[in-house]
């Protein structure tokens, strides 16, 4: 034999060779050195999201099905493949009998699964599946030592995943929006306890539900806020004397309060003199909803000089209060409308002499500037009597045991 000859013959023996190894079942290996039984059918998962711009059909094309099977799939779900927003979760599965998977999920929501499944016939069947939420209730206690969410943050880092705190921190503050100011008020060594419902599933998210009841000690004198729900279904907080937590004023004109500058003597940013600033700046995006403090009539609504855009609002107690450097002004806006408390009457912008994105507030008192902090401290909002009171008496005295419990699970987990 040639050395030509051997070379082609040896060539031929691995060629065979390779191509009796891809006719064979690969060995399937699970734990380190084990190898698993081909013929035991597996189960296997593979996640993914829709992508920005992408729809559906091409998404189930990408894990692997054909266009007519994908498009088979689409039309056994109820889903408008027009209004599935970009990032929505989908699992596709099947097993190690097959390359293709044999069932979809899509993930509507933290408990709304729509489950795609290949039937006896080829064909597809979906159902929806909705998983049960159980609910616990437990108590949090934390101490301002920089703001209320890290308060929050410290205490509840063993009881509520990080974004169930912070809807708890914005929920505390909006129980307390009538007598507090969160981003202004609570100071370094204030105490904060919190009974509320946290609401599970079995894929191990979770929530908040009600807040039951809380308390805001500052300066040694606590404030509590009590859930009472009233004969039509609506719950209002009160203080533990019996007080509504609501008044005729909100603390605040913006939810989103980051202060960008106090009451008092500044440096003004632009004219670069020393001058009072007579009122607060709340820094906040632009485009923040701007709401009025309290029920009024609005006295002037445009431009007015440094202010830029500026809203103004006589109360009916005579106070008057002005919204400045706004963006935009609110629906119907104009002078001599009337608005209510919470009202959204404009939007954060810059205009007029500022140097970024903010709101500028004042209140006005028989004709004064005054401190908004001060000005607005006002007394709680009308008391419960009556059968009503005793309602609350029965309710105070069940919270407040469990204010004074340990840390941690109140009441066990029960199903919705």
């Amino acid at each position: 034999m040639t050395p030509r000859a051997g070379r082609l013959l040896i060539g031929a023996v691995v060629a065979a060779l390779a191509i009796a190894a891809l006719r064979l079942p690969a060995p399937r290996v699970g734990r380190p050195g084990e190898l698993l039984d081909p013929t035991v059918v597996r189960r296997w998962s593979r996640a993914d999201t829709l992508g920005r711009g992408e729809t559906l059909t091409s998404l189930l094309q990408r894990r692997g099905f054909d266009p007519l099977e994908a498009a088979s799939i689409l039309e056994a779900t109820p889903l408008d493949s027009r209004r599935v927003p970009a990032g929505m979760r989908i699992e596709v599965s099947g097993d190690s009998a097959g390359s293709v998977g044999n069932e979809v999920r899509f993930f509507l929501g933290l408990d709304r699964i729509i489950v795609v499944r290949r039937d006896e016939a080829g064909g597809w069947r979906a159902s929806d599946e909705r998983l049960p939420w159980t609910t616990d209730t437990v108590l949090i206690r934390g101490t301002v030592r920089t703001t209320l969410y890290a308060a929050i943050d410290e205490g509840g880092a063993d009881w509520l995943a990080g974004s169930a705190r912070r809807e708890l921190a914005w929920t505390v503050a909006d129980i307390y929006e009538y007598r507090v100011d969160m981003a202004r008020e609570v100071q370094p060594g204030d105490r904060l306890r919190v009974l509320v419902e946290r609401e599970s599933l079995r894929t191990g998210v979770s929530r908040i539900g009600r807040v039951l009841a809380a308390g805001l000690e500052r300066g040694g004198k606590e404030v509590q806020a009590i859930r009472l729900e009233g004969t039509s279904g609506r719950s209002r907080y009160y203080d533990q004397d019996g007080r509504s937590l609501a008044a005729n004023f909100l603390r605040a004109p913006v939810s989103f309060r980051r202060m960008a500058s106090g009451f008092g003597g500044r440096r003004h940013p632009i004219l670069g003199t020393w001058r009072a600033h007579r009122g607060l700046d709340y820094s906040a995006p632009s485009g923040t909803p701007v709401r009025t403090i309290g029920d009024g009539t609005v006295t002037f609504a445009g431009r007015r000089g440094g202010y830029g855009n500026l809203v103004e609002v006589r109360h009916p107690n005579g106070f008057v209060t002005r919204y400045a450097h706004l963006r935009g002004f609110g629906p119907a806006i104009r002078s001599g409308a009337r608005v209510t408390i919470g009202q959204t009457i404009g939007y954060v912008g810059s205009t007029g002499l500022s140097t970024g994105p903010h709101l500028h507030f004042e209140v006005i008192v028989g004709g004064t500037h005054r401190d908004p902090r001060t000005a607005l401290q006002s007394v709680a909002g009308p008391a419960l009597n009556g059968a009503a009171l005793d309602q609350f008496g029965a309710v105070r005295r069940v919270v407040q045991q469990a204010l004074e419990g340990p840390t941690g699970l109140v009441r066990s987990a029960v199903a919705n």
